[in-house]
């Protein structure tokens, strides 16, 4: 009798723990499904009040408004968005995997002080230093260019820690025996060190890809011509037109959000296994 209780105490709280869960996870979601219903609704149905997930009539006229429109010249947005994150991902690749190498590889004197000074940037808020690094960014003539998103994203003191935690967790007897072999640093950095640290640097592309991508401030204070703006700006500029258009702006938010969900669905599996191998070895 008493087992059988448990038994069914165990089942009530299981389906509380399962009917809490999912009420979560659809409070969770609810935003996105809005925004993607109302991406195919006619502009008046979207601010009705209660609130319908399917629209009456579904239309595809504010896809073809977007790319469409000369106004809001969204596909060029696009192409530069593209273009930035892309370049940031390449470059940032290579600096922080390389930056992650010596520290964990090579021995030199000081490595660890100056590592530790290298952590230290981490403490500093990154608001305080957008005034100086407008200033640089004048000095040497980047403003109104999309290096001056590109080159602060590339330099990335977290992610050299965490990439350096992937490399050291590699057995150094597996650098050691290359050297042996005739290897020099940059063929056991790119042959061997590499490909066993996916996972991490996977987590790295993905995370900056996210970072990149949504990028509100940089885009502001420092792309100044229209036609070079990236997609988070952009987006904003459809409060500012002659029209305000909800239904447009569900759309183009949409579109914005493809790329990321399609990023993270192809690389979940690395993207799960280096935060987690990070976190026990951090």
């Amino acid at each position: 009798m008493k087992k059988d209780n448990y038994v069914i105490r165990e089942k009530i709280t299981s389906w509380v723990i399962t009917a809490v869960l999912i009420g979560i996870g659809i409070l969770c979601i609810y935003p996105f499904l809005f925004m993607l219903s109302s991406s195919f609704k006619i502009s008046g149905e979207v601010l009705q009040y209660p609130i319908k997930l399917i629209p009456d009539k579904i239309v595809l006229s504010n896809y073809t408004d977007l790319f469409g429109d000369p106004y809001y010249n969204f596909g060029r947005w696009y192409i530069n968005t593209i273009v930035m994150t892309v370049t940031t991902i390449l470059l940032k690749i290579f600096v922080v995997t390389i930056t992650a190498y010596a520290f964990a590889k090579i021995k030199f004197q000081g490595r660890n002080i100056v590592f530790l000074m290298l952590l230290s940037a981490l403490m500093i808020p990154g608001d305080i230093m957008l005034i100086p690094r407008y200033i640089i960014f004048k000095q040497i003539d980047i403003i109104d260019k999309m290096w001056s998103l590109v080159l602060p994203a590339t330099f990335d003191v977290y992610f050299v820690f965490m990439v350096r935690q992937a490399f050291v967790s590699i057995p150094d007897s597996l650098s050691e025996a290359a050297e042996i072999d005739g290897c020099n640093h940059f063929q056991i950095y790119s042959r061997i060190v590499l490909p066993l640290a996916k996972p991490s640097i996977v987590t790295m592309v993905l995370f900056t890809f996210v970072w990149s991508w949504n990028d509100y401030m940089g885009p502001y204070l420092f792309i100044t011509s229209i036609e070079k703006q990236m997609l988070s700006v952009g987006i904003k500029l459809f409060t500012e037109g002659q029209v305000t258009d909800p239904a447009l702006q569900m759309s183009a938010a949409t579109i914005v959000l493809i790329p990321i969900l399609v990023l993270f669905f192809f690389s979940q599996k690395y993207f799960v296994e280096g935060v987690s191998n990070t976190g026990v070895k951090g």
